[in-house]
């Protein structure tokens, strides 16, 4: 073997065993409990050094002051007021002497919580009859609509159980439960999925309406994630990424961060086929992560990509420990980016979004040339294999995307938003752990448009929902825009 060929060989060792290194250290933090991405910077380093402890040598050397000051005391501002909306219920409470004779001249109030379980009532619809006269026929009132007809389940209930479910994680099973427990009634597990198959199919023309609307906005972020379903036609010698009948399917999330409007999209897979086919009328900005598959979509010349701010700085976090120094040099830029940007919106340009535009431009994409300019010097100083080498890697074959993202105001730095709508989820898994069908996934995914549309816009579920089962029957299909989660607001944008 030559020279040169030991040369490769041994840069080829040093870039395994890089890699190799960087996975121990991501499966140790994912062992070791949540995985943080805060960066602390220098500066904040050496004012936490403050309290450690200094040897004897430097406690010598170094001069010591006295100084003292006054200040003043600030009064503690006592528990939080409890709610002003709040039912009360008075309590008397009379000493135990005679007070025969004796003058009021006060009181002493004291204010605390109490809890009153939820209850199931009884509707009992009463409908008299009465006979016309000369043998006419009968008058009687007609049964006002219901969601799901001749069901036992009124509006209030089922908004009850499905918010239950795919906001507070609660599985059907765990429901009957407690109403078996506390009110002795317990429905059938069938039951209660008929119940939320036909609410599903109810609100199945509002959800067209929300998806229509999303991709009328000329700017939504995207992403999925992984959701299991019972699959009654997988086989056991099927790949092996299934285990028996569970199929790996995929919940698409597009997310309108301007109307504050979410839309789920069940797919069976994660290729490409799903999303081109949602998008395939779209028109305007796709903020996504690196996945090829958007990158295959975003070759439409209709659509124009925009990068993730978040998902380039998370390459350097994680190179933390393996190249310090650099990567605390890309954090620390990233992280004056972000406070520029929270200046910008919170002070400057809160609502305007072409201001906004103007701003970024002259403060935050000079720092994001900035860290081009420096991968460009760095690059060939360290291994591609390394996790300094790939974060450096992914911000160069991401920066076209990067630069997009600063072409319009509206425009997100990264996809946070969205990752946050699509936690619910990822919580709700864990619990119910699959979905039954592929029906019932695209059923969640439904539901989670909804729910996730009123979590943006701190819209109450349960009640949006109660209302809008409701009056969904009778309403008119021209006008199913008027019951989406937020429709006044989104009116005045």
């Amino acid at each position: 073997m030559t020279y040169q060929e030991l040369l490769v060989q041994n840069v080829d060792q040093k870039n395994k065993i890089a890699s190799l290194e960087n996975q121990l250290q991501q499966l140790y933090k994912l062992i070791g409990g949540f995985k943080s991405e805060s960066f602390i910077t220098q500066a904040v380093v050496d004012q936490l050094s403050l309290f450690a402890e200094e040897t004897s040598e430097t406690a010598e050397e170094t001069p010591q002051q006295t100084i003292t000051y006054t200040r003043d005391k600030k009064k503690h501002q006592g528990r939080n007021a409890l709610p002003e909306h709040l039912p009360v219920r008075e309590v008397i409470i009379e000493p135990e002497e005679d007070t025969t004779g004796l003058k009021k001249i006060g009181e002493e109030i004291s204010e605390t919580l109490e809890y009153t379980p939820a209850s199931l009532v009884k509707r009992r619809t009463i409908r008299p009859k009465y006979a016309k006269p000369q043998g006419d026929g009968v008058l009687i009132a007609a049964l006002p609509t219901r969601p799901i007809d001749k069901a036992i389940v009124e509006a209030c209930l089922l908004a009850h159980i499905l918010v239950s479910k795919y906001v507070d994680h609660l599985p059907f099973y765990r429901q009957i439960q407690m109403f078996k427990r506390d009110f002795g009634w317990e429905p059938a597990q069938s039951t209660v999925s008929d119940w939320m198959a036909s609410c599903c199919q109810l609100l199945e023309p509002l959800y067209n309406t929300l998806k229509q609307k999303i991709l009328a906005s000329h700017y939504i972020q995207a992403d999925e994630s992984p959701i299991k379903v019972l699959d009654s036609d997988k086989t056991c010698a099927e790949p092996s990424r299934s285990k028996g009948k569970a199929h790996q399917g995929y919940q698409w999330v597009y997310h309108d961060p301007v109307q504050k409007l979410v839309l789920f999209n069940y797919r069976k897979g994660r290729g490409q086929n799903g999303p081109r086919e949602l998008l395939a009328h779209y028109n305007g900005y796709l903020q996504c992560d690196g996945y090829t598959v958007y990158d295959k979509i975003g070759t439409d010349p209709d659509i124009t990509l925009a990068g993730c701010l978040v998902h380039a700085r998370r390459k350097f976090h994680d190179a933390l420990d393996s190249d310090k120094k650099r990567a605390q040099t890309a954090l620390e830029i990233f992280r004056k980016m972000y406070l520029e940007e929270r200046a910008i919106k919170e002070e400057e340009a809160p609502n305007d979004f072409t201001q906004r535009k103007l701003l970024r431009d002259q403060k935050i994409k000079p720092l994001l040339v900035q860290i081009k300019t420096w991968i460009e010097q760095e690059q060939f100083n360290v291994l591609p294999k390394s996790p300094i080498g790939k974060a450096m890697t992914y911000f160069v074959n991401q920066y076209p995307k990067l630069e997009a993202i600063f072409e319009d105001g509206r425009i997100e730095l990264d996809n946070n938003l969205i990752e946050n709508a699509i936690r619910p989820m990822a919580i709700g898994r864990k619990n119910y752990l699959f979905c039954g069908s592929h029906d019932a996934a695209q059923n969640a995914a439904m539901l989670y448009s909804f729910f996730g549309s009123c979590k943006m816009q701190n819209i109450n579920p349960r009640e949006w929902l109660q209302d809008t089962l409701q009056k969904i029957p009778d309403h008119s299909i021209q006008k199913l825009e008027e019951l989406l989660p937020g429709y006044q607001e989104n009116t005045n944008l």
